[in-house]
């Protein structure tokens, strides 16, 4: 069964990073799974291209000239007659809207959608009726999460049955957690948080400086690392030094080695606004570093409250303060956390699990169109 994953990028975020997984898994069962990227012309997407290719996935690039580009629907459409899929599986909105009519206009292949967040535009006009029309479109579906179910049943009449399918990982490699800090300029023994996001309002990274503003006053060696680039940067960096915390805080920018730095936190803070799933959360848990977290969208279904983590409201700063100092001050309470958090991400958000209940999608959706696998 071939399979194109369409999806617009122009770097290596949540959804991209999913796919970075899930494709290899999906060809491992036989399935002939290929990425097709749509670019922007001067943010080719070149790192996600290279990493998808390194991990054995055919991957190639279609040129998008602006969110709604008809010409793109008809070089799609000649791509779908060219290469004969089974099903496209779009993913993000550019990629739903322009790989469901290339596949009209070809007349075939099925298309089946993943819904990856929650984000408040999607409820705008006219954004909230094509998403609706879609719908109306396509085979299958999946949300990567209850809360991104209940959103899309809600906001774009997306169908009762809509199945959830959690991202899932490969147990980390381990790294030498000594050896990460000292790359990083890290003292040995030093109390280290971090939030690795993109820098916009919904990851409320302006929140988490705030709470650790307030939770580090006690722990005047502790340390914030602050990985990823966007808008806020510079009005971020602002704030921590308005906080006196400038001096403690250090904006890393982006890294492709994200996941690396993991490693060396003692504790993740995640003070999401909105979250459709928050993959690095579950990376950190694999590692068993203990997170804090809010409760927004995805996260509760991720960390267990007191069990595998510490989550709090979102927007309530004062709230993650208090979760923050906590971790900070108990060197037990982390490891307790960061243990069973680890065992939950083994036994609930497997790799082998996600790719499973994917292709259980794929074959209900062809067997529904009256196709075959």
């Amino acid at each position: 069964m071939r399979v194109i994953h369409l999806i617009k990028a122009t770097g290596v975020a949540g959804a991209e990073r999913h796919l970075l997984d899930l494709l290899p898994g999906l060809r491992a069962r036989g399935c002939d799974a290929r990425l097709l990227v749509l670019v922007e012309r001067r943010r080719p997407a070149d790192e996600f291209l290279e990493e998808a290719r390194r991990r054995g996935v055919p991957a190639g690039r279609e040129v998008i000239g602006g969110d709604v580009d008809p010409l793109l629907c008809a070089r799609l459409a000649l791509r779908l007659r060219r290469e004969r899929p089974a099903l496209l599986h779009t993913h993000l909105i550019h990629a739903d809207l322009h790989g469901l009519a290339a596949a009209r206009l070809a007349r075939g292949p099925e298309v089946v959608t993943t819904r990856h967040n929650d984000d408040p535009f999607r409820r705008r006009w006219p954004v909230r009726p094509l998403l609706r029309l879609c719908w109306r479109g396509v085979a299958g579906g999946i949300a990567v999460s209850r809360a991104v179910r209940h959103f899309s049943r809600e906001a774009e009449g997306a169908p009762a049955t809509l199945p959830v399918v959690h991202h899932g990982i490969a147990p980390p490699e381990s790294e030498d957690r000594e050896a990460v800090r000292a790359s990083l300029g890290l003292d040995r023994g030093a109390l280290v948080a971090g939030m690795l996001c993109r820098l916009t309002a919904q990851k409320g990274a302006a929140d988490g400086l705030a709470a650790f503003a307030a939770a580090a006053r006690a722990h005047p060696g502790a340390i914030l690392l602050l990985a990823g680039d966007g808008p806020e940067r510079a009005a971020l960096e602002r704030r921590a030094a308005l906080l006196g915390i400038g001096e403690r805080t250090r904006f890393l920018g982006w890294r492709d080695d994200a996941n690396r730095i993991l490693w060396a936190l003692d504790v993740l803070i995640a003070p999401s606004r909105w979250e459709g799933f928050g993959l690095v959360v579950l990376e950190a848990m694999a590692r068993g570093v203990a997170v804090l977290a809010t409760r927004a969208g995805a996260l509760p279904e991720l960390v267990a409250d007191g069990e595998t983590g510490l989550l709090a409201a979102p927007g309530d700063v004062e709230a993650l303060a208090a979760g923050l100092a906590r971790l900070l001050g108990d060197a037990g309470l982390r490891a307790r956390l960061g243990a069973a958090g680890r065992e939950r991400a083994r036994e609930r958000f497997g790799l082998a699990r996600m790719v499973a209940e994917t292709l259980a999608v794929y074959e209900r959706a062809l067997r529904d169109a009256g196709g075959t696998a």
